[in-house]
């Protein structure tokens, strides 16, 4: 009885020991991921300060050509103005001497005739010649420099527009081709024979059952999926009330009505979804309202993965607003482009889901 009570000791105190060395293992890991916030947090700032200051040298830069070319302008509408003040002050001289002369002649036109004639021709040798140096069309600017400039100055706005938002061009770099399964598509849901356009339709189609197919939810995923690297994908909601965005892995629920079948609702998926103005975003069953974009309509919505930083990102990609990031940080499976153009909404949400290229910029609007 002592041997087996001291047994079930040393199992205790065995066992005791094992916990508190997980508990310090535990703590541990804490103390470390508590570092790596501090770090990249740091790492975070640093970046935000770089890019800031470069725009901030942009922004020196343009507000620097700005002045030196008002300054110009300034300056020869200057001379310009000096000349024609300089020519009106002459005209006022000759106009105040024939003032002059008009006084003096009332008095003298009956004591000498002939030098009130040589007077008025000398006068108006005076007032032709001041008429013809003080012509306004003689004033000329140069409008061909002038247009010059302008056009100048407008092909820099043009530029700058080409290259900004910066993000735009960056997530260009990473456009994937995504290619939607029709063999995953909802019965309801009609795929078009390129893969690009997911429409809705109150018609129960006479498909295939499949595995694959989602029988309550009204979605589809891509034919391929991505392992590794960046990817980045746009889809087209103009005129939209309703629809559903986002990654997921091969194993998402298909079949039956489990609250698993929604995208974001499982561990598995990531989405942001629009209704009625309103942005949520969603994963594992958390919910994200996005008030900071309530009310906002996009005609682009992008989507960018990136395995190696374990990011979902989503963005209104007509001026590249970020709406949601999610932060994985690490996938575990393939992941699959997936959509749900919604039902009709009352009648409000009939316009197709279009996959677009992401590689080609949106008009400006």
């Amino acid at each position: 009885m002592l041997i087996m009570k001291g047994h079930n000791q040393e199992t205790l105190v065995s066992h005791q020991q094992h916990l508190q060395r997980q508990r310090d293992v535990l703590a541990y890991r804490m103390k470390k991921l508590g570092a790596k916030q501090v770090d990249l947090t740091k790492k975070n700032n640093v970046l935000k300060e770089k890019i800031k200051k470069k725009y901030e040298d942009m922004k020196r830069v343009l507000d620097e050509d700005l002045r030196i070319t008002l300054t110009q302008l300034d300056m020869e509408f200057e001379a310009t103005e000096r000349t024609i003040e300089a020519k009106m002050e002459r005209c006022y001289h000759l106009t105040q001497e024939l003032d002059q002369d008009l006084s003096q002649l009332t008095a003298q036109v009956e004591k000498d005739k002939q030098h009130v004639y040589d007077k008025n021709a000398e006068t108006e040798k005076r007032i032709s010649e001041t008429l013809k140096t003080t012509d306004p069309d003689l004033i000329q600017v140069d409008e061909f420099k002038n247009e010059q400039l302008l056009s100048l100055t407008i092909n820099l706005l043009l530029f700058i527009r080409s290259q900004v938002p910066v993000t735009k061009k960056l997530f260009q770099s990473y456009a994937s081709e995504v290619v939607l399964d029709s063999d995953t598509a909802h019965p309801k849901l009609i795929i078009s024979p390129e893969g690009d356009l997911a429409t809705y339709t109150q018609t129960w189609q006479d498909l295939p059952e499949t595995p694959t197919r989602f029988d309550t939810t009204l979605y589809a995923i891509s034919r391929q999926g991505f392992r590794e690297g960046r990817h980045y994908w746009e889809v087209q909601v103009s005129g939209k009330t309703y629809w559903e965005l986002g990654l997921t892995y091969p194993s998402i629920p298909r079949k039956g009505r489990e609250e698993d079948c929604w995208l974001g609702r499982g561990a598995e998926s990531w989405s942001v979804e629009f209704f009625n103005g309103d942005y949520t975003a969603w994963h594992d069953k958390v919910c994200h309202e996005l008030n900071h974009v309530a009310g906002q309509r996009f005609t682009r919505i992008g989507v960018y993965c990136s395995f190696p930083g374990g990011l979902v990102c989503f963005l209104g990609a007509d001026t590249m607003t970020p709406l949601h990031c999610f932060c994985a940080g690490t996938f575990t499976d393939v992941l699959h482009q997936a959509v749900c153009p919604g039902h009709d909404n009352q009648g409000t949400n009939w316009k197709p889901l279009q996959i677009l290229d992401a590689s080609r910029s949106a008009p400006v609007l």
